[in-house]
């Protein structure tokens, strides 16, 4: 099972970027698939989630009050790829962003599989 997130960078305040989580190894389709962020210094944060149902695109969305109306959660089972669509940044989101994911549990706890990290910068 791997999970291999990328991009990531360095991006104005007021920006965009797209992270993406692409799975191998299995069929994601019944899995949760989760987005965590950690800043320098900081403990790492749960950011969104998406709780499988027949496929990610119906599953159920969380998101930390950080991020919500500014993040968007996706994905497409064929493609075994979600993304993180993240808008209207600001520099207090700077970290690296994980993906994760589990079969089961609380979409916003410890997670079973984690991608590498992709480093997001905000510029003030």
């Amino acid at each position: 099972v791997q999970l291999q997130a990328s991009g990531g960078g360095l991006v104005q305040a007021g920006g965009s970027l797209r992270l993406s989580c692409a799975a191998s190894g299995r069929t994601f389709s019944n899995y949760n698939m989760g987005w965590f962020r950690q800043a320098p210094g900081k403990e790492r944060e749960f950011v969104a989630a998406v709780v499988a149902a027949v496929s990610w695109s119906g599953g159920r969305k969380y998101y930390a009050d950080s991020v919500k109306g500014r993040f968007t959660i996706s994905g497409d089972n064929a493609k075994k790829t979600v993304y993180l669509q993240m808008n209207s940044l600001k520099p207090e989101d700077t970290a690296v962003y994980y993906c994760a994911a589990k079969l089961m549990g609380d979409p916003r706890g410890e997670y079973d599989y984690w991608g590498q990290g992709t480093l997001v910068t905000v510029s003030s």
